[in-house]
C-alpha cells in the first residue's frame, strides 16, 4: 500500500490503552502517548460536586475498584454521581480483580497500584506535560435516559463538558461522543466549534438504535425507521459529522453510504489483528483499540504516516 498522508487514519487508544494499563487512568493515557496515537479515547462521568472525572462506569466497577486494600463488594452499587470528588479519590482503580472475567479478557494489563480515577482536567494536564500539541481527545458522555439519577441532565452534562474543554483551550482538538444523542444535540447548539460523534451499536448486548421498536430514547427524537433503516442517514438527520459504529456492524455498503453523505467513520473497539486489517482495507477514517501498540504496528506495515510518540510520566 502506498504511503497515506498523516491523519488519514485516526489511531485511537481506547480508554487510553486498556489492554496494557488500567483503563481510563493517567498510566493508560501516558502509555498511549508513549506508543503514539492520534487520539485519546475516554469516558466522562460527573461527581456530586460537578467535577468531570474519567470513568467508563457511572457505578464504581467491582472488577477494578478497591478501598482500604479490599475489593469493592459485588453487591455494592456506588454511584459516582453520589460522591464528592475528594471521596472518590479514596478508591484505587489500578488493578483488575484476578478472579473476574475482565482479568481473563485482558491478561496483558499491567497493574499500577494506588491509582485514582482522574479528572478530565488531569488528562489535559498530562498531555501538556508530554509537550504533545497535536493529540486529540474523543470524550464520551456516560449518560442514559434509562438511568437519569446516575448523571446530571443532558443539558447540564453537555455544558459542564463544553466549559472544561474551552477552559483548557482544546476546542479544536476535542470531539464529544455518546450513545445518548441528547447530549450531542446540546453540544451542536451550544458549541458548534466542537465536533460531535454519534456512537451506534445494534447488538444483543448493546443497542441504542432500537430499529425493532417504535422509538429510541437514546437517539434524541430521531428514529431509524424514518430513514429507510439506514444508520448513516439517521446520523446525518441528527446533524452528525462523524459516525462511530461498533466495527462488527459496519459493512462495505454502509461505509459507502456514510461517505456519500459526507460522514467520517470511526469504528470501535477493534482488538484483533485481522479485524484491524479488514477495517483498514474497507477504508474507515479511524479505529479505536484497546491495544494502540498493535494498531500502530499494523498501520506502519500498511504504509500510514504515524502520529508522534511523546513519552511522559503519569
Amino acid at each position: 500500500m502506498a504511503a497515506i498522508p498523516a491523519a488519514a487514519l485516526d489511531l485511537q487508544g481506547h480508554r487510553g490503552a486498556r489492554g496494557l494499563f488500567p483503563e481510563n487512568t493517567l498510566p493508560a493515557f501516558a502509555a498511549a502517548l508513549a506508543i503514539g496515537v492520534s487520539t485519546l479515547e475516554l469516558d466522562t462521568v460527573v461527581t456530586a460536586d460537578d467535577v468531570l472525572v474519567v470513568s467508563h462506569d457511572p457505578l464504581l466497577n467491582p472488577d477494578i475498584t478497591r478501598t482500604g486494600g479490599e475489593w469493592l463488594p459485588r453487591d455494592t452499587a456506588v454511584a459516582i454521581r453520589t460522591l464528592r470528588y475528594e471521596a472518590l479519590c479514596r478508591y484505587d482503580v489500578g488493578r483488575i480483580d484476578p478472579r473476574s472475567a475482565y482479568a481473563r479478557r485482558f491478561p496483558r494489563q499491567q497493574a499500577v497500584d494506588d491509582t485514582a480515577i482522574p479528572t478530565l482536567a488531569g488528562v489535559f494536564a498530562l498531555v501538556r506535560r508530554a509537550h504533545n500539541d497535536v493529540v486529540r481527545f474523543n470524550i464520551e458522555t456516560k449518560i442514559s435516559p434509562e438511568h437519569p439519577a446516575l448523571a446530571p441532565s443532558p443539558e447540564r452534562f453537555a455544558k459542564l463538558l463544553i466549559a472544561q474543554i474551552r477552559a483548557a483551550g482544546m476546542q479544536s482538538r476535542a470531539t464529544i461522543q455518546s450513545f445518548d444523542w441528547r447530549t450531542l444535540d446540546i453540544v451542536q447548539r451550544e458549541a458548534p466549534e466542537i465536533a460531535t460523534v454519534h456512537l451506534s451499536a445494534q447488538r444483543d448486548w448493546m443497542d441504542n438504535i432500537r430499529a425493532g421498536e417504535p422509538a429510541s430514547a437514546r437517539t434524541a427524537g430521531h428514529h431509524v425507521s424514518s430513514h429507510g433503516g439506514s444508520v448513516p442517514r439517521l446520523v446525518r438527520a441528527a446533524a452528525g459529522r462523524i459516525w462511530s459504529p461498533y466495527f462488527g456492524d459496519l459493512t462495505a455498503e454502509s461505509l459507502r453510504e456514510a461517505k456519500a453523505l459526507g460522514l467520517r467513520v470511526i469504528v470501535w473497539t477493534v482488538n484483533e489483528a485481522d479485524d484491524v486489517r479488514r477495517m483498514m482495507a474497507l477504508g474507515v477514517d479511524g479505529i479505536i483499540s484497546d491495544y494502540p501498540d498493535l494498531l500502530r504496528e499494523i498501520a506502519a506495515q500498511a504504509g500510514f504516516t504515524l502520529p508522534p510518540a511523546t513519552p511522559v510520566a503519569p
